[in-house]
């Protein structure tokens, strides 16, 4: 496999809003954004990762922790409303400036999905590289329920019928076509579909997918979403490299 320069971004605005300070919140003892930190240390292949942040609170604590923070967000990128992809166009274009460089592959790591692993990363960056044709790499798992089988709205008149046109098609769950869900654990992406899109693309333009167990896709939300992953934690059910009990 030809070596590729890998820009890893981590990004954590200050201004959450179900668990405040979610970013730094302590997750086993360690703050949540340095999971990702110490997730990306362990991956050989990832050049150079960083912190994106608009708060000077975040910036200390990611660098005690190892972290790079090389500049703080500004403002107008760090709303409620502000979409993911400006952001990492915007770390981007700074990072190649600052460094004179030119990345290959940029790898998103939400620090609210904590509990990836460095095989996780290794395996997108191996399936970007073998496939000319993609242009990203998207973490998915296999939900505990089929939404074709099982998921229902409402009709006009109110009453219910199937979400999925063809789900009265099976008769049995089984044979119902596999789903996955894109559970936000990790993405990957070819340098110039960030800088020459206004979005992700995810099915205008071709994607591979990376399947993580579901037991592993945890986006942390809320506070029960962070007491489950402490849960998982503790009692050994995952284990993450970087954590020792």
């Amino acid at each position: 496999m030809n070596i590729r320069n890998v820009l890893g971004i981590i990004p954590a605005r200050g201004g959450s809003k179900g668990i405040p300070d979610k970013n730094i919140h302590l997750l086993a003892g360690v703050p949540l954004i340095a999971h990702s930190i110490q997730l990306a240390k362990l991956c050989p292949q990832v050049s150079k990762c960083i912190v994106s942040t608009d708060s000077d609170r975040i910036a200390t604590v990611a660098r005690a922790y190892g972290g790079e923070v090389p500049f703080l967000r500004p403002a107008d990128l760090a709303r409620d409303d502000t979409p993911m992809w400006p952001v990492l166009k915007h770390a981007l274009s700074e990072m190649e400036s600052r460094e004179h460089c030119r990345y290959d592959f940029v790898l998103l790591l939400s620090p609210t999905c904590p509990v990836r692993l460095p095989e996780d990363v290794s395996q997108a960056i191996q399936s970007l590289e073998q496939d000319s044709r993609t242009v990203g790499v998207i973490a998915v798992s296999r939900p505990t329920f089929n939404p074709r089988w099982v998921c229902v709205d409402l009709a006009n008149d109110g009453y219910v019928r199937q979400s999925f046109p063809d789900g009265n098609l099976y008769t049995r769950r089984q044979d119902v076509p596999e789903v996955f869900r894109i559970n936000g654990v990790l993405y990957l992406w070819r340098r110039n579909h960030i800088a020459d899109s206004n979005a992700p693309s995810y099915f205008s333009m071709p994607h591979r997918l990376l399947e993580i167990p579901e037991d592993r896709a945890i986006d942390i939300d809320t506070p029960n979403d962070l007491l489950l992953a402490e849960l998982l934690l503790r009692n050994g059910i995952i284990r993450l490299p970087w954590l020792e009990f």
